[in-house]
């Protein structure tokens, strides 16, 4: 199971470490495209007005930005293997998972033409797959801070990523942090986005709502609006009386972050449904309850945590277990 205070401290400590190597990699002579490609994106954002910051205060922020992505993809990563959710495991996973992770990894290197890549090689190369996925366009794609440059981390801090998530706990002989959890309880995932790094919690206004304050706000808003409008809620129409929304109930966050609400939105109305047509087939309940669910946000990596927990909830309602099962569920959270 997860310990959450234990893997922060840890993460922090980690994230830290990519910093100073992201740091030291913006004026190496042996990557000298790096800085130029840094400078090169500094000058378009200011062209744009999108900064007004000094390319120092610019490139720190950025740098926690792509090293905090680097680590929570792999936290992702760990997630969905040692739930199995994928297989075969490659970063590591409890039990007999970790050697075969690090069997996939020998038989990576054994490859001809794998003979000079690196550990950052290895791990790209898994989130690339990982993005062919359901949701997993959205983590591990293009909103992904760490794919604006992929080698701007170094080889060596690259093999210190892999080699965290596959350190053992001397006393016990088991992995330190293991991410097994039997009801898939993603919050922990939007809150660690917040919690680990400072500059996206601050450029995004990032503050997780406490679980007891949203139970309390959906108690008082989504269930009132349910039993007033009902599952098959009327089209809106605008003043002329064209019709805006077709029928059918809707809610939205507008600043949804990583989706606590929606989250909390979702056993709700699928509750709803589930009583009102107990015949039909869940997996079309499920794809109702995701109609009704609508957010937005400004910052992309918040929205594809979003829309990845959201996959996870509407698998665990179905009972698929494997990601490459999902059916091809419509997620309306985006961006604004």
């Amino acid at each position: 199971m997860i310990n959450r205070s234990e893997l922060l401290s840890d993460l922090q400590s980690l994230l830290r470490k990519l910093e100073a190597d992201l740091l030291v990699r913006t004026s190496s002579v042996e990557v000298p495209e790096v800085g130029e490609w840094l400078r090169a994106e500094y000058q378009k954002a200011k062209d744009a007005e999108r900064t007004a910051l000094t390319y120092k205060r610019w490139l720190d922020d950025f740098i926690t930005q792509v090293a905090a992505a680097w680590v929570l993809s792999c936290v992702f990563a760990r997630f969905m293997e040692d739930n199995e959710l994928i297989d075969p495991p490659r970063l590591a996973g409890p039990g007999k998972r970790l050697e075969q992770a690090r069997d996939e990894h020998t038989l990576f290197f054994q490859d001809p033409e794998h003979a000079k890549l690196t550990d950052r090689e290895y791990l790209l190369d898994l989130f690339e797959g990982l993005a062919q996925l359901p949701a997993g366009q959205d983590l591990f794609g293009s909103h992904n801070p760490m794919n604006a440059l992929p080698n701007w981390l170094g080889p060596d801090a690259a093999g210190e990523l892999l080699r965290f998530f596959q350190k053992i706990d001397s006393d016990t002989g088991v992995l330190l942090h293991d991410f097994t959890d039997p009801e898939w309880d993603t919050r922990f995932l939007g809150d660690l986005y917040q919690d680990l790094s400072e500059a996206a919690r601050k450029k995004y206004a990032l503050l997780q709502t406490p679980d007891f304050v949203e139970e309390f706000i959906l108690d008082r808003t989504l269930d009132p609006a349910l039993d007033e409008f009902g599952l098959d809620a009327p089209p809106v129409k605008g003043r002329d009386g064209k019709e805006l929304a077709p029928a059918g109930f809707r809610m939205i966050d507008p600043a949804c972050g990583s989706g606590h609400f929606l989250l909390g939105s979702f056993p709700r109305i699928l509750d709803r449904w589930q009583k009102k047509d107990p015949g039909a087939n869940v997996r079309d309940l499920v794809q109702r309850t995701l109609n009704s669910i609508h957010g937005v946000d400004i910052n992309p990596f918040a929205i594809a945590i979003a829309r990845f927990r959201l996959l996870l909830a509407a698998l665990k309602a179905c009972h698929i277990t494997q990601l490459s099962d999902a059916p091809e569920f419509e997620l309306n959270p985006g961006l604004r």
